[in-house]
This record gives C-alpha cells, sequence and structure tokens, in this order.
C-alpha cells in the first residue's frame, strides 16, 4: 500500500471514528449526515473515500464499550425492558423490534423503533386515541428492495422518557423486511420473545 493510499485509509478510520462520537454524544441518528459533519470537522469534507455505514456501527460499538461500558449495559437493559413494554401495548399489531435497541448499539438519546402490522395506518392512530397516548404522525422513507423506496406512515409518542417510534405496514409487509441502514440486507426483526431472550441471556 502507497503512502497515498495508507493516509487515505487512515483519514477514512478517523472519519468513522468522529461519526460514532457525534452519533453517541450529539444523537445524531442518520448515517450520511453523521459521516458528512465527521468529515467537516476532520478537515476532510471532500474525501471520496468514505467509510460504510458498517464501519461507523463497528466504531459506535467500539466508542460505547470504550467509554461508557457500564452504563451502556444498563441503559440498553432499561430500553429493552421499555420495548418490551410497547410491544404488550401493540401485540394485536404483531410489534418487532429493529434497530439500535436490537442491535445493542443504543446510545443515550435512542428511541425504541418498532415495525406493526395492520390493514391500515389509520388503525394504530385510532388505537392510540382509544387509549389517550399523545402522538405525533411522521412519514419514513425505507428502501424495501435494492432499487425500490417506500413512503410509510409511522408515529412518534413518549413511553415515559423513552421516546417511540412505530412505522406501519400492511400485513404482508411481515414477509419481507425493508433494508438495513447499515449494511442494505434485510432489516433484522425481533418479536417480543426473542427480546425478553436477550435480557435473560
Amino acid at each position: 500500500m502507497g503512502r497515498a493510499a495508507g493516509r487515505d485509509q487512515q483519514m477514512r478510520a478517523r472519519i468513522a471514528q468522529e461519526a460514532a462520537r457525534l452519533m453517541d454524544e450529539e444523537g445524531i441518528q442518520d448515517f450520511h449526515a453523521a459521516k458528512r459533519k465527521a468529515a467537516q470537522h476532520l478537515g476532510a469534507p471532500d474525501t471520496r473515500n468514505m467509510p460504510r455505514n458498517k464501519e461507523i456501527e463497528a466504531a459506535l460499538s467500539e466508542h460505547q464499550r470504550l467509554f461508557h461500558s457500564d452504563e451502556q449495559a444498563s441503559h440498553l437493559r432499561s430500553l429493552r425492558e421499555a420495548a418490551i413494554q410497547a410491544m404488550l401495548f401493540f401485540t394485536s399489531f404483531r410489534p418487532r423490534l429493529v434497530g439500535s435497541v436490537l442491535s445493542g448499539t443504543a446510545g443515550r438519546h435512542a428511541d425504541i423503533n418498532l415495525h406493526l402490522f395492520a390493514d391500515t395506518a389509520e388503525d394504530v392512530g385510532l388505537f392510540l386515541m382509544e387509549a389517550k397516548v399523545p402522538f405525533v404522525t411522521v412519514s419514513r422513507r425505507l428502501r424495501v428492495s435494492r432499487e425500490e423506496w417506500s413512503e410509510l406512515p409511522a408515529y412518534q409518542f413518549m413511553a415515559g422518557e423513552t421516546p417511540v417510534e412505530v412505522v406501519v405496514f400492511p400485513v404482508e409487509g411481515r414477509r419481507e423486511a425493508p433494508r438495513s441502514p447499515v449494511d442494505g440486507k434485510p432489516m433484522v426483526r425481533a418479536s417480543r420473545p426473542e427480546v425478553e431472550a436477550l435480557l435473560e441471556g
């Protein structure tokens, strides 16, 4: 490896580490935004050798292990316990946990992300209203295949002090998960028993 290529790889690793720090400390959730901001911080905004999202996730795990190992474990446990309660609440919509609370990289600013399945998104909205849960309606653009994106309705609310976001899929959406922003593969989804097993493990 030439000297220039070595410097390039070194900068790529530094961008991954800085992006991980920003995601952990500032609560940035979008990988693209984190790496762009990291490159600017490091004086390399024009670099084309950006780290992959998977590299940033690995750097985030390492950052949390180095700087927050004790509190990270208890924080993650409390988030997973809250996720189980939210999944019990949404039992009729066959909830699945996704994202950083499932993968274990959830930082201090993380929210709980659930996928729900319903005949219509309004079913979930009515359910929340009947339960007198204040919520905000948003939409999420998710990649459903290599070339195809889909705009899906979502609801955000607070469970105690923990933010929760539920994305509502059609009932048949259970068959195939959207692509993960981390590695482009179908997103890992966990049922309530699977999340409970994580707590017991």
